[in-house]
């Protein structure tokens, strides 16, 4: 066990449900300011709940590649997992649960928001553990984590007219 990769990836789960839930206010805080909101929640839909998610993971692992990069391998392709990991995992089980039980909680949300944060950081660190990978993987994976934020910068202020987008609090899309 790489066990210095192993703590770097567990600290990340508390930093980065940390600085997820900070960015669940820094809209409304920012006094809505729209480049703000490429980054933060700007309303209550599950899509803009998926990117606090995503931009902490992203800074947490630009910080941590520095920490870690001389002890593991695949460091691309293992972020890569993890963030595409986090939103799939919260998509699931909160559409499951609240099609089975017919409601929302709050503390169900926050659990599948930690527990979606700590399988993408462990699938990661699997990732990190393993042989190093092809280069062809590596580029891919740098492909697929720029895309995902674009798409979530562009859906921010152009978001499909999906239940997924919809904010069930004020029934709107996207920035207002």
């Amino acid at each position: 066990m790489k066990r210095p990769v192993l703590k770097w990836e567990l600290v990340g789960i508390a930093i980065i449900s940390s600085v997820g839930s900070l960015l669940h206010f820094a809209f409304e805080w920012s006094g809505q300011l729209p480049p703000i909101g490429v980054f933060a929640a700007v309303n209550e839909s599950v899509f803009e709940h998926l990117k606090l998610t995503y931009w902490p993971a992203l800074l947490y692992a630009a910080i941590e590649y520095r920490l870690v990069r001389e002890s593991a391998n695949n460091f691309l392709v293992a972020k890569a997992a993890g963030v595409y990991l986090m939103p799939a995992v919260i998509i699931a089980i909160f559409y499951a649960y609240t099609t089975a039980t017919g409601t929302e909680s709050l503390v169900a949300d926050i659990m599948i928001f930690i527990g979606a944060i700590a399988l993408g950081q462990l699938t990661s660190y699997k990732i990190l553990t393993r042989p190093k990978l092809r280069n062809r993987y590596h580029i891919a994976a740098l492909v697929g984590i720029i895309s995902l934020g674009v798409v979530y910068a562009v859906f921010t202020f152009y978001p499909p007219r999906l239940p997924m987008f919809l904010d069930p609090v004020t029934g709107t899309y996207g920035i207002q």
